[in-house]
């Protein structure tokens, strides 16, 4: 039996790598999400970050490379991948690394909320409403 795995993560945009072509051509996007989660009010107001590494392909990588920017507000839709490497002091770690397969720009901590566009990984914009759908 076959299964399917699908994460959303919404949150800011922290680094961003160059786009970058392998050797096969095909193009590829790295950056980081800050994901924060805030529970409790007033002085027991605690705020938790999980940061994700996100990787955006193909034509989806290449129609978004310039608007993916420092602090620019996200939602990424795809699947997680672990990996394990060693650190430069030779001590195991673990990473989680999100394979985006859409990607719907938010806005930045300075723009406030509101949809900026939707991407797909076929790198083409997703219809805002059911009229744009043309049948």
């Amino acid at each position: 039996m076959s299964g399917y795995q699908q994460v959303i993560i919404v949150g800011n945009v922290g680094r961003v790598d160059e786009l970058k072509y392998l050797q096969s051509g095909v193009p590829v996007l790295g950056f980081t999400v800050a994901v924060s989660q805030v529970s409790g009010s007033g002085e027991n107001r605690t705020e938790k970050t999980t940061w994700f590494r996100v990787s955006a392909w193909r034509q989806l990588a290449e129609s978004l490379a310039p608007y993916i920017v420092k602090g620019k507000q996200l939602m990424v839709v795809g699947t997680i991948e672990a990996r394990a490497y060693v650190d430069k002091s030779n001590q195991p770690q673990a990473q989680l690394e999100l394979n985006a397969r859409e990607i719907k720009l938010l806005g930045s901590r300075q723009e406030g909320e509101g949809g900026r566009g939707e991407y797909n990984d076929y790198g083409a914009p997703a219809p805002d409403n059911m009229g744009d759908i043309p049948f």
